[in-house]
């Protein structure tokens, strides 16, 4: 899936509207297995939760009260799912 595919979601408050249904605050994108990156200051980089990704190896953090947008691949509305439970 190409960054192209991605749904991006503006982030407002603090949260995103992470289903038409529900908002989410923006942390949790940092640990949900659907977010692939955060617009920050008109730059997307990485997000955490890549870390355990063979792939990517994204090792970085992100001040969250900077974030623009996120960049979710969440296509088949299933919302927040924490990488934690893959990890843990």
């Amino acid at each position: 899936m190409g960054s192209d595919t991605y749904r991006e979601l503006d982030v407002t408050g603090g949260t995103v509207q992470c289903l038409p249904e529900k908002r989410e605050p923006v942390g949790y994108c940092r640990l949900c297995i659907h977010c692939r990156e955060f617009r920050v200051k008109g730059t997307y980089v990485k997000s955490p939760s890549l870390a355990y990704c063979v792939k990517c190896r994204v090792t970085g953090e992100v001040d969250l009260s900077t974030v623009q947008a996120v960049r979710c691949a969440d296509r088949q509305g299933e919302g927040f799912h924490s990488i934690t439970s893959l990890i843990g």
